[in-house]
């Protein structure tokens, strides 16, 4: 059995009582570690917390080993009750559908175990989940490559009223490319985005678009850390949320649509003055 455990948003112990039986009674757990973290991030004191509450040994697996070596983790669940634990919910990343995939073609039985993420957590700002459109995801751009294929979602969001949930960039375990041509296999430091990079970069592409989907006065919403007891919510224009100091990762922001005056009311408690 593959059991694929959804952790929660903010520390070891937002785990499901359902998700804490199913590790318990596995020989094997392993930890996704490159789509999302928890508050205290996966080193060996965030490990050494996890196993203490968990009561098991737990591999992380990070993005190479996932991706490319994930036959595995397959390979022990075939003979062996096997935890795949992820922050957030197991379906919150394109990555664990592929994981379910391959498990079920190969005829391994999968159990899923959810819970919350990022995807209904950001119901805390007062923007009413059901009137989101398109979620959208935003890259860091670089001298050489800066994509903008999102702006089409947001725009399409938009004119049909709909809220636009961006979630931002996170590159762990990402390679030097220059050493890597050298022949020595090195990572870059992690990066996570802030709202204030995705600010900048949602500004710099409407300008090249030479038009007003948004500007710098369109009122937005920054949330980090959420699920975090110091998680933070703040409303306010897109100038305004550019030099604003969210602190930790994660950072995620909200292009709202069209509002009702409840959602508007929410919004109110949030607003910087």
């Amino acid at each position: 059995m593959l059991y694929i455990v959804g952790l929660g948003l903010g520390n070891e112990r937002d785990i499901t009582l359902n998700g804490l039986d199913a590790v318990h009674k596995c020989h094997r757990v392993y930890i996704e570690a490159y789509t999302s973290l928890l508050s205290f991030g996966i080193s060996s004191d965030g490990l050494s917390k996890l196993e203490k509450v968990y009561g098991k040994a737990i591999t992380v697996a990070d993005r190479e080993m996932v991706e490319e070596k994930a036959d595995g983790i397959l390979a022990d669940a075939s003979e062996l009750d096997v935890a795949f634990l992820v922050v957030g919910d197991p379906f919150g990343a394109t990555t664990h559908t592929d994981l379910v995939v391959r498990a079920k073609k190969m005829g391994i039985e999968v159990k899923v175990i959810h819970n919350a993420s990022v995807m209904n957590a950001i119901g805390i700002c007062g923007l009413q989940l059901y009137r989101y459109g398109e979620t959208v995801s935003i890259p860091f751009f670089t001298d050489t490559w800066r994509p903008d294929s999102f702006y089409e979602k947001i725009k399409r969001n938009i004119d049909m009223g709909l809220h636009t949930l961006c979630l931002l960039d996170i590159q762990v375990k990402e390679p030097d490319l220059e050493l890597l041509c050298r022949g020595k296999k090195c990572y870059l430091p992690p990066r996570y985005m802030t709202i204030n990079t995705a600010i900048r970069q949602l500004l710099e592409i409407v300008q090249n678009h030479g038009d007003s989907v948004y500007t710098p006065e369109s009122k937005c919403v920054g949330a980090a850390r959420l699920g975090s007891d110091d998680q933070m919510v703040i409303a306010g224009s897109m100038k305004q949320l550019l030099e604003f100091d969210f602190g930790e990762p994660l950072h995620c922001l909200i292009i709202p649509g069209k509002t009702h005056h409840i959602e508007d009311e929410m919004l109110d408690f949030y607003s910087l003055r």
